[in-house]
This record gives C-alpha cells, structure tokens and sequence, in this order.
C-alpha cells in the first residue's frame, strides 16, 4: 500500500493550525489568575502546537503501518472498555496490565471521550482523517501510561506528557510538561530531582518505537515486558527514584494526585 492508495479526507472547511505564542501568552495570564481555570490550558496547548498536528499526521501516514491503521479506522474506545475479552488473556500480558491500571483508577477510555467532546463543544464538528488520527492518541493515552510505567499522579501524567511529546512533538503538550514538573519541583525536596523526570520521560519517549502506529489488540495479547523490550521503552528510573524521595519526605499519594486529573485531561484536548 502507497499513499496513493489512500484517500486522505481532511474537510474543507477545517482551517490550518497557527502557531499563536501571543494568544498563548494572553491565556497563560488567566490560568495565573486563576489555577483552577484548566480550559485555559487547552487554548494554550491549540496556540502554542502551531502546525505540528499536521507534520505528525504527515509523518504517520508516510509509515506503511499508520497507512495500514488509517485504511482500516478503527475506533477504539468501545474495544478497550469492553474488559471481558482482556480478561481472559494471560497474566502478564499489556491487556491485563490495563485493564487492572484502568479498574484500579476508575478509568475509562470513554471518560476522555467525554473530556474531550467537552473542549470540543461549541467548536465545528469535522469527521474527517485528522478527527480520527487525533482520537487515537487520545484514546491510547492511558495505555501510553501502562507501556511506559509512569503512573497517575500529578508527576507521572507530568513526565507522561514530555514522553507523548516525543512520540507526536508538539511545543503545546511540551510546554505544559515542562511547567507540570517544574510547579511540582518548587514545592518537593531538591533530592528529589523532578526536572530529571521531564528529561527522563522526553528522552524515553524519543528512543522508543511509535505506540500510536502499534496494532493495539495484537500489542494488548503480548507480555508486558516483551512488549517493552521490542518498542524499546526504557524504565522511568528518575521517576521512580523522585517518588521514593517524595514518599520519604511525607507526600503521600493523594498529595500527589492532586493535580493528575487536570494533566489528564489536557492530554484528551
């Protein structure tokens, strides 16, 4: 298959992204304002992306395995909240390893769904090829957590960004991960190193294979660390090493959570 075999469907009333670091700049100064006003988050992440959604959908479309995922569009949410089907594969496997991280956290692919229609309201509704490319990242965020270890706490969904900004770079979601360990280190221990973990989490996610152009229910049956070692997904040491720290100085897990769900859900903007 070529790309000529494909018919790439982008309505044409969809307008070009711009890269908008003044409108940035003007929604940075509500979310100081006002922290608890997370939608400015998302115009941040929109202004500051600049054309970067389209050079990722360029350079997944150029992949004989994103050409193969885009013919087939598969839409994945209702197959990865169906747990039935997960639950009979083998210990050990990815798909276990979600399906308990999903329960554990009383999570659904469907709740970023919903985040995400919320942002969206209001805006023009395209069901074109750039929807569906954007719904798959969306839709694999919480598998990029069991895939690269980093967990749901405000740090971990920190370092998760700076990781899914080098798998689909964007100076938006790069951004957000810089300035999420950056307000977390003002107020942790310096032994705890929790810019180490942005770095960390950027670096990992450069080496490691692209998850986006992964077939998602051959990788669900693989063994975990199988899994890890053929994507080459590197073990999030400083992360873990920031949490052992945290944990020692008295931050306890509810500490630390509180800010994941707002990181969360920018990451289904």
């Amino acid at each position: 298959m070529t790309v000529q075999d494909l018919e790439i469907v982008v309505h044409p009333d969809r307008k070009r992204s711009r890269f908008q670091p003044l409108k940035a700049w003007g929604h940075m100064q509500k979310l100081i304002a006002n922290k608890e006003d997370t939608e400015q988050v998302f115009h941040i992440i929109e202004a500051l992306n600049g054309s970067s959604f389209e050079k990722n959908f360029a350079a997944f479309v150029a992949s004989p395995e994103g050409r193969r995922l885009l013919k087939e569009r598969a839409y994945l949410p209702p197959v990865l909240d169906d747990h039935s089907w997960i639950k009979k594969l083998p210990e050990g496997t990815v798909g276990r390893a979600y399906v308990e991280f999903m329960e554990r956290e009383g999570l659904t692919a469907q709740g970023l769904v919903e985040e995400s229609n919320k942002h969206r309201a209001g805006q023009p509704d395209f069901d074109d090829d750039y929807l569906w490319f954007g719904n798959r990242l969306r839709d694999t965020h919480d598998l990029f957590h069991v895939l690269s270890g980093y967990n749901r706490d405000a740090l971990g969904e920190a370092s998760l960004l700076a990781f899914t900004y080098s798998q689909n770079p964007g100076n938006g979601v790069l951004f957000i991960a810089f300035m999420g360990c950056r307000t977390i280190a003002k107020n942790a221990p310096k032994a705890a190193r929790i810019m180490d973990c942005f770095w960390e989490g950027k670096r990992n996610g450069a080496a490691a294979q692209k998850i986006m152009r992964q077939d998602i229910i051959a990788l669900m049956k693989e063994p975990l660390e199988d899994a890890r070692a053929r994507l080459g997904i590197k073990p999030p040491v400083a992360y873990r090493r920031a949490l052992d720290v945290l944990t020692a100085h008295g931050y306890s897990a509810e500490t630390q959570l509180a800010d994941a769900g707002k990181l969360r859900e920018q990451a289904a903007a």
